[in-house]
C-alpha cells in the first residue's frame, strides 16, 4: 500500500481561498496549525484521489486516525501532528472529527436538504475553527459563532467548485430539496454556463450562506487574542466579498475567486477596521471613553 504522501496532491495552505495561520496569526501558534492543515491536506487528496477505489480511501483514512491516535508511526503527517498536540497537551479530537467528513465524501455523494449538508459541515469545517480557538485557549462560548463562519466557508467552498466537483467526482453539495423547488437537474451542473433554474437554485444557496455569515460576526469580539481576532476579521471580510460576486457571477463559466489586489485591499482594511474596533472596545471597558 503506498504511502499516504505518495496521494498528495500538491496543493499547499498558499492555495486555500482562505488564509490558513497567516502572519497575523502569532509565530507560537501558526506551526501547530500548519501541521494540522497537513494532516487535514493530506486526508483531503486520499479522499478526492481519482486513482483509488473507494474501499482503499477508507483503508487510508482509517490508517491516518489510528497513527494520529498513537497505534501507528507510518504517515509522518499524522506523527507530526500527534507529537504537536501532545506537546500542548490538546486533543486530536478535532482532527478526526475531520476525517469523518472525508469518509463521508467517499460514501455519499449527495444530500437531500440543508440540515443534511450542515450536518456535513459539522464535520468537514466546524472542528477546524475549534480546533484553532482550542490552539489560542479560547473558551468554548465562542464555538456557535465560530462554527457559523465555518459552516459558511465551506458552503462557499462548495457553490464555487459545484461544477469541478460534480463532473470530477460525482459530488452534489448542491441540496435536493433547493434544485426540486427551482426546477434544477443534477445534469444541469454539468453544464459549461448556469441554467435560470441553477442560476436561482446557487442564488437561494448563496443567500443561505450569507446568513450564516451574518451569525459569525459576534465571533471576533468574543475572542480574547486580539491577533485572531484579526484573523477572522479578514477572512469574513473575504468571504462577504465572494458571496457578493456570487450574487452576479456564475461559476460554472469563470472563476469566482478573489485576485491578488483584492486580496490585498479588503485584508489591509479589514485589519485597520479591526485595530480600531478593539481599542474603542477596550477604551469603553476601561471607562475612558463613554457612549454618547
Amino acid at each position: 500500500m503506498k504511502a499516504a504522501r505518495e496521494l498528495r496532491s500538491g496543493k499547499g495552505h498558499k492555495d486555500e481561498n482562505f488564509p490558513v495561520a497567516s502572519f497575523v496569526i502569532e509565530a507560537r501558534y501558526r506551526g501547530l496549525i500548519l501541521a494540522f492543515y497537513e494532516f487535514v491536506r493530506i486526508a483531503d487528496d486520499i479522499s478526492d484521489h481519482a486513482a483509488l477505489t473507494p474501499d482503499e480511501k477508507l483503508i487510508q483514512l482509517d490508517r491516518l486516525e489510528a497513527e494520529l491516535r498513537g497505534t501507528g508511526d507510518g504517515q509522518p503527517e499524522a506523527i507530526r501532528l500527534r507529537e504537536a498536540l501532545a506537546e500542548r497537551g490538546l486533543s486530536p479530537q478535532h482532527a478526526c472529527d475531520v476525517l469523518t467528513a472525508f469518509r463521508m465524501d467517499v460514501t455519499k455523494v449527495r444530500y437531500a436538504n440543508w440540515a443534511e449538508l450542515l450536518h456535513y459541515c459539522n464535520y468537514s469545517a466546524m472542528p477546524v475553527g475549534r480546533f484553532v480557538l482550542d490552539v489560542h485557549g479560547e473558551s468554548k462560548s465562542t464555538w456557535a459563532a465560530s462554527d457559523a463562519l465555518c459552516a459558511a466557508l465551506q458552503v462557499i467552498n462548495h457553490i464555487q467548485d459545484c461544477g469541478k466537483d460534480y463532473r470530477n467526482l460525482n459530488r452534489v453539495y448542491v441540496p435536493q430539496d433547493a434544485m426540486d423547488a427551482c426546477g434544477m437537474t443534477i445534469d444541469m451542473i454539468g453544464a459549461d454556463r448556469s441554467s435560470p433554474q441553477m442560476t436561482q437554485c446557487l442564488r437561494k444557496l448563496n443567500a443561505d450562506t450569507e446568513r450564516l455569515l451574518h451569525e459569525s460576526l459576534a465571533l471576533a469580539p468574543q475572542v480574547a487574542n486580539t491577533r485572531l481576532a484579526l484573523e477572522i476579521g479578514v477572512i469574513q471580510t473575504y468571504a462577504q466579498q465572494i458571496i457578493d460576486m456570487l450574487k452576479t457571477r456564475d461559476p460554472l463559466h469563470e472563476r469566482v475567486h478573489l485576485n491578488k489586489w483584492q486580496i490585498a485591499g479588503r485584508g489591509l482594511a479589514s485589519l485597520t477596521g479591526g485595530l480600531f474596533r478593539r481599542a474603542g472596545r477596550r477604551l469603553f471597558a476601561s471607562g475612558q471613553i463613554s457612549r454618547a
